[in-house]
């Protein structure tokens, strides 16, 4: 008899799908890409189209879903950051490193070594989206939607990899959930500093220069 969470991946597609979507029309509408990093978008596409192979391997059909969406959307992402010249010649050349290391993985040890891999790959994945919003002083362009979609994708996968005793999914998603809340913490405490502003202006007007001088 099937347990509810064999079922957790087609929750996890029904978070990912539109995953990207929030940041993608933010980024169309406002062309505002402030605290959004291009080498996240590229890595994630690189890795979801990884994640690809390994669930195939894995028969973990329903995660081919997510997995394509991710892998379109953010190089989607990806494109349009590029044309706002987001695109910087070293950081490609890390990611193109990291490409080739899964290429190789997967070319010696098959699936076991793409999962090995892969098994810290979002925290990779993420990692230049904390730089990012961490060295922004307004990381305005970052959509909140999209990594609250991606806490609910990734909670979906830890479930499902507890349940399979999947130590590669596990470590996904507990990882990813951490990195995450760092994302969305930066992005509140922001949010927090702007109204603590307004309500200084609106008490003080005499300290506008100072909150504008703390804000560059």
């Amino acid at each position: 008899m099937a347990s509810l969470l064999d079922y957790a991946p087609i929750a996890a597609a029904c978070f990912a799908v539109p995953e990207f979507l929030p940041q993608l029309r933010k980024l169309a509408v406002t062309g505002d890409a402030a605290g959004v990093s291009w080498s996240w978008g590229v890595l994630t596409a690189i890795i979801n189209a990884a994640w690809l192979a390994y669930f195939t391997l894995s028969a973990y059909w329903i995660a081919l879903i997510p997995s394509a969406s991710a892998t379109i959307l953010a190089t989607t992402l990806a494109v349009m950051l590029t044309r706002r010249g987001r695109a910087r010649l070293r950081p490609a050349i890390v990611i193109g490193t990291w490409a080739a290391l899964l290429a190789g993985a997967f070319a010696v040890a098959g699936r076991a070594g793409l999962g090995t891999l892969l098994t810290a790959a979002f925290t990779l994945q993420v990692a230049p989206s904390i730089w990012a919003a961490y060295r922004t002083a307004r990381p305005t362009g970052i959509a909140t939607g999209t990594w609250l979609l991606t806490v609910g994708e990734l909670s979906c996968w830890l479930a499902f990899g507890l349940h399979k005793s999947d130590p590669r999914l596990i470590v996904l998603g507990a990882g990813g959930i951490t990195c995450c809340a760092l994302i969305l913490a930066r992005v509140r405490r922001r949010g927090g500093d702007k109204r603590a502003d307004a309500r200084v202006l609106r008490r003080r007007p005499h300290a506008q220069e100072n909150v504008l001088s703390r804000s560059f």
